[in-house]
């Protein structure tokens, strides 16, 4: 049986735009954000120094152990987000957050913005 060139035409039209919005899913740090700078543990930290919202584990992700920090920089040995020794070190690119007074953890971006960490 002999499909008509309308039908078939159809079908193929269905199959590229099902694969396109499969494709289409956000990234974490895209847009505005700039893409991934470096991972900090489970963490993705941004080209503009923020943290991702992504449910994602960047370890996982990125193809690194869970014991060991993954991208550009060195986080002296730690491998997830941590609170500081004191309140003035709070920027995402150091691997620290600070808490604020609603028990809410937040770093500091490069541009001086609080970027809240997910729980």
């Amino acid at each position: 049986m002999r499909l008509p060139l309308e039908v078939l035409f159809g079908a193929i039209c269905i199959t590229v735009i099902a694969v396109q919005a499969s494709l289409a899913s956000n990234t974490p740090c895209s847009g505005r954000k700039g893409g991934i700078s470096h991972c900090q543990g489970s963490t993705f930290i941004c080209n503009d120094g923020s943290v991702s919202a992504s449910r994602k584990d960047c370890s996982a992700e990125m193809g690194g152990g869970s014991n060991q920090p993954l991208g550009l920089r060195d986080s002296g040995g730690e491998t997830e987000m941590a609170p500081p020794n004191s309140q003035t070190e709070c920027s995402c690119r150091s691997g620290h957050f600070c808490i604020g007074p609603r028990g809410g953890h937040f770093c500091m971006t490069d541009s001086g913005a609080k970027s809240y960490l997910r729980e």
